[in-house]
């Protein structure tokens, strides 16, 4: 069992940036895929972006995409969300999720362990 705490949210000016963090704990020798995903209100949850346990598989969803990154501290348990360039449409719940067979899936549905999630809310 793996247990996921997101923390850096707030609320930002367009134009602006933060960097969420979610930090593992529990079973943490597994060699977990992380992602973050998104759900606005009135919403589906939606894929940001997602990282394989080394780190050498980065994806980042299309709205985000040259905006947004992904890291991880292995060390520390802890996968990182850097926004940058924020914008109103941003806005959500912004959760954070751990796959215990190491793959990276787009779906919501694909994950095991989900955080609580993080409110980000991008003022125009």
């Amino acid at each position: 069992q793996v247990q996921l705490v997101e923390s850096g949210g707030g609320l930002v000016q367009a134009g602006g940036s933060l960097r969420l963090s979610c930090a593992a704990s529990g079973r943490t020798s597994s060699r977990y895929a992380m992602a973050w995903f998104r759900q606005a209100p009135g919403k589906e949850r939606e894929f940001v972006a997602g990282i394989s346990w080394s780190g050498a598989r980065k994806y980042v969803g299309d709205p985000v995409k040259g905006r947004f990154s992904i890291s991880r501290d292995n060390a520390r348990n802890t996968v990182y969300l850097q926004m940058n360039s924020l914008k109103p449409e941003d806005t959500a719940v912004y959760y954070c999720g751990a796959d215990r067979d190491d793959s990276v899936n787009l779906s919501s549905g694909g994950w095991d362990y989900w955080g609580q999630g993080t409110q980000v809310t991008v003022s125009s």
